[in-house]
Formats: C-alpha cells, structure tokens, sequence
C-alpha cells in the first residue's frame, strides 16, 4: 500500500526500533567515525524520527537538538531519557533555530521525502557550519529499492522524490557549501548478520551488488 509521508511514518513508528534493517546498519558503519569528536559540539538533527542519532551524539558529549513532522516518531524519541526537552516537531524547511547555532546538521533517509530538495538543503545550510546528509543510493532507486516497511500484517511503501548526486550537489552549491567529503557504498559482510535477522539473508548477495547508501557532507564556504 502507498501511503504518504506522515502517515507512513505514524504507522512505522512503533516498530523502527525494534526491527533489523540493513540500511540504517551500513549507515551507522560508514558515518560514525566521521563525527568524531562530538563533545560539547552543537549537533542537530533534522527528521530525526525515534531519536537514533542524537541519542548517539547526546551519548557521546554533544549538545544535541532533532526536529520531526511526525509526533509518532517523536513520542518514540522521547522515551529515551537522554532526549527529554531535546524534541520538537517542525519543518525541516523552516527551523525553529538561529543562523549559525550549530557546529553540525545531519539529515538521515529523509531528503527524498522533502516537497523542496533546494529549501531543506539552504535551511540545514543556514543553520549549521557543517551539513551531513545520507539517503538511499540514487542507482538504488534506479534499480526498484523502495522505502517500505511491514506494519499490521501489511506492507507500505512511502511516496518519495528522486534526487540525483548532481542536483544534490547543485543544491548544496546554491546554500553556500563546499563538498567537504562523500561516501557510497553497497552492503558488505557485517550486514549480512542484519539481514539474517530480518529473516532476508536469501537477498543479500543480489542486493550487495547495488551501491545502497550515499552519504555527502559539505562546509559552509568563507
């Protein structure tokens, strides 16, 4: 079943944590080591759904912030203690933040549900000096990957827009950033234990063979 953004994330919210998902797996590899150090670093999150990178960043020092435009994601965020008054609903294209207040923006798997690729990526600019942004890989899309989950004994899949590596790049040109550095990456062996646990280890082998996460971060240009 299609169904649109919120709605789709309203109904994924109960089980985003508890289910194995490979994606989120090979992201947490590739991009950990790249924020280092956090501490005492400002560290926002923009469509932070259940909290699981600022939870990450507050663990590790950070003073950390994350905005969503699903209350049922929040509500799942703010049971983890380290959240509490760190939450709030809003647009990622209109943030309730001063120019500047932050040290780094990270946007995870969200891009591609944003109405405007050009305001989200000029609003993250705005805010932080520097802007990481992961999704799912442009030729993975092009090989038929959805964002999909199973909820309720059904599967949804949730609406999306395609942004290729160019207009992601002419969109951070335009907010001001310099490409700083970029990751891509198909699955590898450590994800082959996630997808055992979600009972999806037969697709494995074909999917590794796809680049499956693109993960670009820009600086703000003196």
């Amino acid at each position: 079943m299609l169904v649109d953004t919120i709605e789709g994330h309203r109904l994924w919210a109960p089980g985003y944590d508890a289910r194995p998902n490979p994606l989120l797996a090979l992201e947490t590899r590739l991009l950990a080591d790249h924020l280092a150090p956090l501490e005492n670093r400002v560290f926002v999150d923009v469509a932070a759904g259940t909290g699981r990178w600022i939870s990450y960043a507050a663990a590790r020092g950070a003073r950390v912030v994350g905005f969503d435009l699903c209350r049922e994601m929040l509500l799942m965020a703010a049971a983890k203690p380290s959240l509490t008054g760190r939450i709030a609903v809003a647009d990622a294209g209109s943030l309730p933040l001063a120019d500047g207040v932050a040290d780094l923006a990270l946007c995870s798997f969200a891009l591609a549900y944003f109405p405007s690729l050009v305001t989200a990526i000029r609003e993250l600019a705005r805010v932080a000096s520097m802007v990481i942004v992961s999704d799912l890989h442009p030729r993975a899309v092009a090989h038929g990957w959805t964002r999909s989950f199973r909820a309720n004994g059904q599967i949804f899949e949730i609406r999306h827009r395609a942004y290729s590596e160019a207009q992601l790049q002419d969109a951070a040109c335009g907010a001001g950033l310099a490409l700083a550095w970029r990751i891509e990456s198909a699955f590898g062996e450590p994800e082959r234990m996630v997808f055992r646990a979600a009972s999806r280890e037969s697709l494995f082998a074909e999917a590794r063979q796809i680049p499956a996460v693109l993960i670009s971060a820009w600086r703000r240009r003196q």
